[in-house]
């Protein structure tokens, strides 16, 4: 690995179909998805997630972030600062996601992508539709800390992997796939980026370590 920083993307939501989608996207492009992030809320601590992170057989790593509506700083949000901030990963970017979350600061977004997999210069709401009375603001349950941890390309989405059936996973999930794809862009990473072979297979030892193949 010869020290290589990890190249990581944020997903702020965990539920069952936002794990379902995210796994499939991972795979579309290359990368790998920490399954074991997934849950209301998150399960797994900061330092566990890097652990995840570092075994992933390639880049990039998408990982889910979720605090279940919990009011204030919650597990996800903890989860996120400590990933963000550890010296050998590399955040490419965030994909912020809405709900109907209240009492919260929201994310400021230049762009997001809508329902119909338009890159947009608005707010979307839970749903995938622009909103220009949002004010570029995602409003969900696990955003308000990417904003001042200064986490670069961060897109706005809709509930990844549903939007009334737009982001299904019988079609692909093709709109958290453009989230994931601008993310890569704008970064310069395309994705596709195997490891050396001293890294952990991705068989049965990371089937149970909770990294997608």
């Amino acid at each position: 690995m010869g020290g290589q920083r990890r190249k990581v993307i944020l997903v702020t939501d965990g539920d069952h179909v936002a794990q379902k989608a995210v796994e499939t996207v991972a795979r579309q492009v290359g990368g790998r998805a920490i399954s074991l992030s997934a849950g209301n809320p998150t399960p797994l601590s900061g330092e566990q997630m890097v652990e995840l992170i570092k075994m992933a057989a390639s880049d990039p790593v998408l990982v889910m972030f979720d605090d279940n509506g919990d009011f204030g700083q919650g597990q996800g949000e903890r989860a996120i600062e400590y990933v963000v901030r550890h010296p050998d990963i590399e955040v490419l970017g965030a994909i912020a996601v809405a709900s109907n979350t209240k009492w919260v600061r929201g994310a400021s977004v230049r762009v997001s992508v809508d329902n119909q997999g338009r890159i947009v210069d608005e707010a979307v709401d839970k749903d995938g539709f622009a909103d220009g009375s949002l004010e570029n603001r995602i409003y969900g349950d696990t955003v308000d800390v990417l904003n001042a941890l200064q986490v670069p390309n961060i897109i706005g989405i809709g509930d990844v992997g549903k939007m009334q059936g737009r982001d299904h996973l019988h079609k692909g999930c093709p709109v958290t796939l453009t989230a994931v794809k601008w993310i890569l862009e704008r970064s310069g990473s395309h994705g596709t980026e195997r490891r050396d072979e001293t890294a952990p297979h991705l068989g049965t030892r990371g089937r149970e370590q909770g990294v997608s193949e």
